[in-house]
């Protein structure tokens, strides 16, 4: 038995709703419909409405029965304002082309754990903004799980400075294998530094595509200092 909530489904679908209806009407100020659009605007969407809990037949009906009008009015209008905002700020990769992500493969498969990470200067301890994050493999920079993921990651003052990554699973060739890494940080007016990482992996019989938040590696805090 799981927590779920249900309102992932009919914000989801509304919003695919939503979207089909104005660009049928077209609408001035819809600039794209595709998924990752859709997807930000109902990541908008939850982030902003109480989340309903299920975790069993009866609650889902209990809940679906208790979505009155105004309720539905409230998600209409929060979808609205999230496709404008979404529309009017498309991220980097937005034009990118996604031939090269994940397919529904058949097989065994290393799975990887987010990475997440904190960098400082090392005088101020203060977040260092910023600062260019590479994850390496054998010198080379290791492939993310689709395009949302950024490699190498550039550090923030938003985000504090944080980084993280999910590498793109591995089709596995044993029952568990050694991977190391290494991160690359960098920033201007600072000395570079490397931290090497060695990760046992097992293997799995599938791909792992949706994101656990418990899954995830909390790499230590990396600290540059100025140059001389």
């Amino acid at each position: 038995m799981t927590v779920h909530n249900i309102l992932e489904e009919e914000v989801i679908e509304r919003v695919s709703n939503i979207y089909n209806q104005a660009k049928e009407q077209g609408v001035a100020w819809l600039t794209c419909d595709c998924e990752q659009c859709k997807l930000d605007t109902a990541t908008y969407v939850l982030n902003r409405i109480p989340p309903k809990y299920i975790v069993s037949g009866r609650g889902m009906n209990h809940n679906v029965s208790s979505t009155d009008a105004q309720q539905k009015a409230d998600m209409d209008s929060l979808i609205f304002e999230a496709m404008r905002i979404v529309s009017s700020v498309q991220r980097p990769f937005h034009a990118q082309n996604n031939a090269d992500e994940l397919q529904n493969e058949i097989g065994d498969f290393y799975n990887f754990p987010t990475f997440i990470g904190f960098v400082y200067d090392g005088d101020t301890f203060e977040p260092l903004a910023n600062a260019s994050v590479s994850l390496k493999m054998n010198n080379e920079l290791v492939p993310m799980i689709d395009h949302t993921w950024s490699n190498p990651c550039v550090t923030t003052k938003a985000t504090k400075a944080t980084y993280s990554f999910w590498i793109k699973p591995q089709p596995a060739d044993d029952q568990s294998k050694i991977f190391n890494f290494t991160f690359e940080i960098s920033a201007e007016g600072y000395e570079t530094i490397n931290y090497a990482l060695n990760l046992p992996i097992m293997k799995e019989n599938r791909i792992q595509k949706s994101l656990n938040s418990t899954y995830s590696l909390k790499i230590q805090d990396l600290f540059l200092f100025k140059k001389q």
